[in-house]
């Protein structure tokens, strides 16, 4: 690919190193396909590519940047310094999440390495002169431990209920939505997620439903409402257990849906449950607890009952150091952790599981979070005015590239029915007709 400089411009003092980073990301770039344009912090334009019209302009803002991209040609620092105003990036954003996987593959032949780091050290040490103070949202540390606790979960999900209603939808549900049609708006597809949840679980009137993970009430709420059960969420976050409280209220539910700020772990020993959900939970548990969280759940079922996992798996086994890893445990997700949906389902069986019904919800993930992305880029300003310039973008680039994540297949997510083991025939119908029938 070529490239292509704009000298319409009058290099000002002390910006003597301009021709080395010329030089730098002529080679670094030299393979990238895509047409885009870099400005420099002297107000400089290097075209990438032959398109004259590039797809998006990124904006690095002192020399520091360019010198850490090229020494470890890390996608992980390139996002960090757009999180801390370092890095802009103006045009089509998702285009630009292609860099990640650029870098992340980028193969230099040792003397072009050693090249490129001497220009890449003989850079200024210029630094951005006055940057505003934004809020800290970041763990630094990528050591996971005490998995699903307080305050990981906090970290998370207690960012700011306002922020999350800027553009979830009307019942706050931060999960898988399931659309009939790729149009169909994402009010409609949440709802329809909750009664698909429902009817799976095949819910009676005065049954007991567990929800572990209960975010912010809505599939309790419903549950009661359309299908009569006597229904309890229990959440770490303590945001979410006042919403959900006051929802419960609300939709005057108070008769059969109750909240408990409660760890799994602390359930009572009995098996008291004729349904158990857990919907967009069991990622923050932790690989090494997943035996522990199954028979945990398997313990409070009562023999026959039906328990519905619904989460995110990788398409590889284990949770091992990688870009999207260390991503998620630093910035968004401390505890975080993934794994194939066969050793899922291996664990669960493990725990005296039989499982019935495994449906994959892929693309339903890619479409609710372009949803997402969509509704928080409209609702910016607010957004920023909420958490702060340095948590929205994380937040933007995080959802951003988890729906390339699922578009591509790298990320997946299930919904796993499985019965608490018992003599004789399960408690289910012979066939899926239930599930698509029209009320």
């Amino acid at each position: 690919m070529s490239t292509q400089i704009n000298s319409e411009y009058k290099p000002s003092k002390g910006q003597n190193s301009i021709s080395f980073t010329h030089r730098i990301l002529r080679r670094l770039f030299r393979d990238y396909r895509e047409a885009f344009a870099i400005r420099l912090w002297n107000g400089s334009v290097l075209h990438i590519g032959d398109d004259a019209s590039p797809t998006f302009t990124l904006g690095v803002m002192h020399p520091g940047v360019l010198r850490h991209l090229v020494l470890f040609r890390d996608p992980i620092r390139l996002a960090e310094a757009y999180f801390d105003g370092e890095v802009e990036v103006t045009g089509d954003f998702n285009a630009a999440m292609g860099l990640r996987y650029y870098l992340e593959n980028l193969r230099l032949p040792l003397h072009e390495k050693l090249l490129m780091a001497c220009h890449a050290l003989a850079l200024g040490q210029q630094k951005i002169k006055s940057r505003p103070q934004q809020q800290a949202v970041t763990k630094k540390s990528t050591h996971v431990t005490n998995q699903n606790n307080i305050e990981s979960i906090a970290f998370h999900y207690d960012v700011s209920n306002e922020f999350y209603r800027l553009w979830l939808d009307d019942r706050m549900l931060y999960s898988c939505a399931y659309f009939e049609t790729s149009e169909q708006n994402l009010e409609r597809a949440q709802c329809n997620k909750l009664d698909y949840i429902c009817r799976k679980l095949r819910l009676q009137a005065n049954e007991n439903l567990l929800d572990i993970g209960c975010g912010w009430g809505a599939l309790v709420c419903w549950a009661a409402k359309y299908y009569g059960v006597k229904a309890h969420g229990i959440t770490l976050s303590r945001n979410q257990y006042e919403y959900a409280c006051a929802e419960v209220k609300r939709l005057q539910l108070e008769d059969q849906v109750t909240i408990e700020l409660c760890d799994y772990r602390d359930l009572p020993l009995a098996a008291s449950y004729d349904k158990v959900s857990s919907i967009g939970m069991f990622e923050h548990v932790g690989l090494k607890n997943l035996s522990s969280y199954f028979s945990t759940v398997h313990r409070v079922l009562k023999p026959g009952g039906l328990f519905l996992n619904h989460g995110i798996t990788s398409d590889t086994a284990g949770w091992n150091q990688g870009v999207s890893t260390q991503f998620i445990n630093r910035h968004v997700f401390p505890d975080g952790e993934l794994d194939t949906v066969s050793n899922i389902q291996r664990r669960m069986e493990e725990a005296n599981f039989e499982i019935f019904d495994v449906e994959g919800l892929r693309p339903h993930y890619a479409l609710t979070l372009r949803h997402w992305v969509k509704r928080l880029e409209e609702q910016r300003e607010e957004g920023v005015s909420l958490v702060g310039e340095r948590t929205y973008r994380v937040w933007r680039l995080y959802m951003t590239g988890c729906a390339l994540q699922f578009e591509q297949g790298a990320t997946g997510i299930y919904q796993i029915l499985a019965e608490r083991k018992k003599k004789g025939l399960p408690n289910l119908p012979l066939t899926r007709r239930d599930l698509y029938v029209n009320d």
